[in-house]
């Protein structure tokens, strides 16, 4: 017997031995624990950099405004997520053809070595522009490194895996993102409560980047006990590895467009949905309704926590029901749910907020030809000179949602806040152009500091949540409902894309839709929120993002992807047969 068919005869007598109630071998319990164990590691180590994201941006980007230097801060966040999709490729290639066992070592020691160094990385206050260079630097390291990880992962346990209960095992490595999330959550909550705000902001911040180094020991010793995935070994005895995956995977129609279709018809939209549900959350709770950080990802905290067994759970009904109605399904409940959600999250985590935008509306009144892109990333605090700048400016960092009305050209701006009616300054530059007059700031600063903070606050807008006045039960209940929707989208989702390759080029064409999916469409979506909030004025504006590509998603999905869970892995060990995703 080939080994190929003793490969397949196995996992057949796998298929018929295993019943969902049977529990899992030593083996088997092994395989899952090495690679969802250094996979959360790696997931911390990423995932630090976003919970810290206020006040990285204090520290290194000191030389910009509040708001364009906490939007700095969320691009420097995206760096590591741009180029994913590179290390998807450069480990993708090298996970098929040197193995995946390899590969896992070479990811793990990039990315502990990068999140080590960002604690010792000096500020802008002592380095200057070198800083921020350099910080996002390593930030690009960590996303190649994440880049050949993920994908390592789940081929390797779902190469273990028997065929009927692959869903439910490799939906272990999806919860390694939460869990590192989470993780990362505890550990600067606990630094945080022993050291307190202060010292935790000025130096504090660093102890959660340093102890990756502990984590990157253990990983390491975690990644040299495994052994290489029986698929690519046998594959590997026959002299049937690819010698080049990447012509393979790009340069055959046959490949790339199930490659495509893996893109826009799952991945993509489960992209938004999952940062939507926990990063965007996050930073709507601290950014928006101003609240107070620590209670924020305390909140969030527990509703990962209550959450992350759901990632099993529709992993392992995707073995009986499916993936593909499991997916689609919570892209569809995300598109319908997203805005009631939200809403709620305000009456309940801010609920002065919520009455005072009922209550009474704010409205900027202006000759659009004067208004600027409040969103744009690059953008100084001297860029915004005009009166209608400032009013929109100060209003997107005091967090208030505002409507826009256009006056005829030359119509000078006007700011309501119910009945109130403000008029901000304009701020003329000096002929140099690189700062305001001297009276102009004088005026500018009264009107962001005092007249319109004045207004709102005399209408009730608060100038933060009220902490007696949070309904934690009902905010964790809300973001809870999130995350279920981020496990029915994400549980199955590893399961599917193994699937869909065959086994030779497996790591390379799962791991490019995956990081382009979550790297770009997933991992820039705070900020392109964010910018579309600024420019917009409403509050939840940027929830049209993720909305509008998980329902391109579901469209695309619905009609031209097809059900894989009954493919039998094996049978695809050299060549990719279409016909095999049908039922």
């Amino acid at each position: 017997m080939s080994p190929l068919q003793d490969a397949r005869e196995s996992a057949v007598d796998a298929d018929d031995d295993h019943h969902d109630s049977t529990p899992m071998t030593a083996q088997e319990r092994k395989v899952i624990l090495a690679s969802s164990l250094g996979t959360i590691f790696e997931w911390y180590d990423f995932y630090l950099y976003g919970a810290l994201a206020a006040i990285i941006a204090k520290q290194f980007f000191t030389a910009l405004e509040p708001t364009s230097a906490f939007i700095f801060a969320l691009l420097a966040f995206a760096a590591g997520f741009i180029v994913r999709p590179v290390g998807a490729v450069i480990f993708g290639g090298l996970g098929d053809m040197i193995g995946r066992k390899y590969t896992f070592l070479a990811t793990i020691v990039i990315m502990g070595v990068a999140t080590s160094l960002v604690a010792v990385l000096p500020t802008y206050s002592t380095a200057g522009a070198f800083a921020p260079i350099a910080l996002v630097a390593l930030r690009m390291l960590q996303g190649l490194a994440l880049g050949g990880e993920y994908g390592g992962a789940a081929i390797y346990v779902a190469e273990h895996a028997p065929q009927n209960r692959r869903g439910a095992y490799t939906a272990w490595v999806q919860t390694t993102a939460t869990v590192g999330l989470f993780l990362s959550l505890v550990v600067i909550l606990s630094t945080r409560s022993l050291l307190g705000e202060a010292a935790f902001a000025e130096w504090g911040w660093r102890i959660p980047f340093a102890l990756s180094a502990v984590m990157l020991a253990v990983s390491l010793w975690i990644r040299l006990s495994m052994s290489e995935s029986p698929a690519f070994r046998k594959m590997q005895e026959e002299g049937k590895t690819s010698k080049a995956p990447l012509a393979e995977c790009f340069g055959q129609w046959k490949n790339l467009k199930i490659i495509v279709l893996a893109l826009f018809g799952l991945v993509a939209g489960q992209a938004v949905v999952w940062y939507t549900g926990q990063f965007y959350a996050l930073f709507f709770l601290t950014g928006t309704l101003k609240v107070d950080p620590t209670t924020a990802n305390i909140l969030i905290a527990i509703a990962l926590l209550i959450g992350t067994p759901f990632f099993v759970v529709f992993g392992t009904l995707s073995d009986r029901i499916g993936r593909k109605p499991i997916i689609m399904a919570g892209l569809l409940l995300s598109c319908v749910a997203y805005f009631p959600l939200f809403n709620l999250l305000t009456t309940l985590a801010n609920p002065d907020l919520a009455a005072a935008q009922e209550r009474v509306k704010i409205v900027v009144k202006a000759d659009p030809m004067t208004c600027s892109f409040q969103g744009s990333p690059i953008a100084k605090e001297t860029d915004f000179t005009s009166s209608c700048d400032i009013a929109k400016r100060t209003l997107a960092q005091l967090s208030a949602s505002y409507t826009n009305v256009a006056l005829p050209s030359g119509s000078p701006t006007e700011v309501h806040v119910g009945s109130t009616v403000l008029k901000p300054p304009n701020g003329l530059l000096t002929a140099e152009g690189d700062r305001f007059e001297s009276d102009n700031l004088v005026d500018i600063a009264q009107f962001r500091k005092q007249d319109l903070p004045d207004a709102l606050e005399a209408a009730g807008y608060p100038r933060k949540a009220d902490p007696a006045k949070i309904h934690h039960v009902g905010v964790v209940a809300v973001l809870v409902v999130l995350m279920l929707l981020v496990t029915m989208v994400y549980g199955p989702i590893a399961a599917t894309l193994v699937e869909m390759f065959p086994t030779r080029i497996r790591y390379t064409s799962m791991s490019l839709p995956y990081h382009i999916g979550n790297g770009w469409f997933g991992g820039l979506m705070p900020t392109i929120a964010f910018a579309m909030v600024a420019q917009n004025g409403d509050m939840y504006h940027g929830l049209w993002y993720p909305i509008g590509v998980a329902a391109l998603t579901f469209v695309v999905g619905m009609f031209f992807i097809r059900e894989t869970k009954d493919v039998d892995i094996y049978a695809k060990f050299l060549y990719w047969h279409p016909n095999r995703l049908r039922k």
